[in-house]
């Protein structure tokens, strides 16, 4: 995803989470789920699934009468953009800006803490 950058809204997200979850569903399934999970009606729904195909993230085949969508971009690729996207905007990019602020406002545990340390090893030796 490094060349081919897609900014998600929330609703969207949403969306891409049905996906995620069943990796291929059609219009009516996801419809369904949706108006389950978010109360939306039909229309929103093929909305979205249709601005989020013309973004890239996602795929259609027709299969007789029935469209499939399947999700084109990964959840680790996409929260991977999400988070670079909030550490630009928010903390100019600094991950130690963000860590300041947020110990700030809650102790980490000691498992935490330790979870730290360890990634902060491996990223010194190279790995």
């Amino acid at each position: 995803m490094e060349n081919n950058r897609i900014n998600l809204t929330s609703a969207e997200w949403n969306v891409m989470e049905c996906l995620w979850e069943k990796a291929s569903i059609t219009g009516r399934e996801a419809t369904d789920m949706l108006e389950e999970r978010m109360g939306w009606n039909r229309s929103t729904t093929l909305t979205l699934l249709r601005r989020l195909e013309e973004k890239g993230a996602i795929a259609s085949d027709s299969k007789g009468a029935k469209k499939m969508f399947r999700p084109i971009v990964t959840r680790e690729d996409a929260a991977l953009q999400e988070t670079e996207d909030f550490l630009d905007r928010v903390y100019n990019g600094s991950i130690s800006l963000m860590l300041s602020a947020m110990t700030r406002k809650q102790a980490l545990s000691k498992e935490e803490i330790d979870e730290l340390y360890a990634m902060l090893k491996d990223m010194e030796g190279g790995n």
